[in-house]
């Protein structure tokens, strides 16, 4: 299964900085984990054509039926699982509400764009082709993709599309308005809840803390002492967020560390497996088979 680079609170810019928006495409090929847990400043609108996914978001699961838009708000956790072993393919636009944002004081900048750019609006969870606005939002989202140069039904890189065509931004620019047009036309924005979930909050810190020192040793004492929970706790909670315990995501997370060491260096596999955390290489070489069905050479080759 082809994922998405597995970054939590994600560093890298969407777009440029003058012009934060960008394109994605992933691939779906089995059932499993299509997208780690990760946030982000940015709103992104997910569009999948079909086949069946699920959303995790802030500890909630949402099913995506077969064609449907998900929308992800600014700091939201969020992760996507793919539920069948069919080949599909989630196309996603992440922009900044800032490249939104209009000089002059109209109504549509006072009470949609600033409240959406100071998270006081939240876009809506879902969106399937039974609701009005699916239509014009669908058309507006396929002007982005040919804005971007691309089409929904063609094959875009994981690291994303960007674009420093200025005519190709205004176009952008409009697309993305009149999605919100089309939302907003139906009242589909909701007012943020001022309380905040610190489950999420909590887990966030772990999985900032995990991406920090997945290098060393880490005890689940360590991610516990992080969020003030006692360890029990802490491991149900853990998995009720993620989906399974402390441990079983660290080694996986290394072990997605390591596959990268492998296709991009000449780093011998016991360095890897050291670079990566692991103390113990039949451990290493275990975990590594359990993810990916192979050993680490094996790997390296077909990389």
């Amino acid at each position: 299964m082809e994922q998405q680079p597995s970054l939590l609170k994600e560093i890298r810019p969407h777009g440029t900085q003058s012009f934060p928006c960008a394109i994605y495409r992933t691939h779906s090929i089995g059932k499993g984990t299509l997208v780690k847990h990760h946030w982000h400043e940015e709103v992104e609108i997910l569009y999948f054509s079909g086949g069946k996914f699920r959303l995790e978001i802030n500890m909630e699961s949402f099913p995506v039926p077969d064609e449907c838009f998900c929308f992800i708000n600014p700091g939201e956790l969020h992760s996507i699982i793919t539920e069948t072993s069919d080949s599909h393919f989630e196309d996603a636009v992440v922009f900044s509400p800032d490249i939104l944002s209009l000089d002059s004081r109209d109504e549509a900048q006072i009470h949609l764009i600033k409240p959406i750019q100071n998270g006081k609006l939240l876009f809506p969870r879902c969106l399937t082709p039974q609701h009005p606005a699916f239509l014009p939002v669908r058309n507006a989202f396929r002007d982005i993709m040919r804005s971007f140069g691309q089409l929904p039904s063609e094959g875009l890189p994981d690291c994303g599309l960007v674009t420093e065509n200025f005519t190709s931004q205004l176009t952008i620019k409009a697309s993305l308005l009149l999605i919100l047009a089309a939302l907003s036309g139906s009242r589909l924005f909701t007012p943020t809840e001022k309380n905040l979930d610190k489950r999420v909050e909590s887990i966030k810190t772990v999985l900032t803390y995990i991406s920090d020192n997945y290098q060393n040793k880490i005890y689940i004492s360590d991610l516990a002492r992080q969020v003030n929970l006692n360890e029990q706790y802490f491991c149900r909670l853990f998995k009720k967020a993620i989906g399974r315990p402390p441990i079983a995501y660290i080694n996986e997370y290394r072990i997605k560390q390591s596959m990268r060491l492998l296709e991009n260096t000449d780093i011998a596999v016991t360095d890897v497996c050291l670079e990566c955390g692991f103390n113990h290489l039949g451990n290493f070489m275990k975990e590594f088979r359990k993810l990916t069905g192979t050993t680490p050479l094996q790997y390296r080759k077909k990389s």
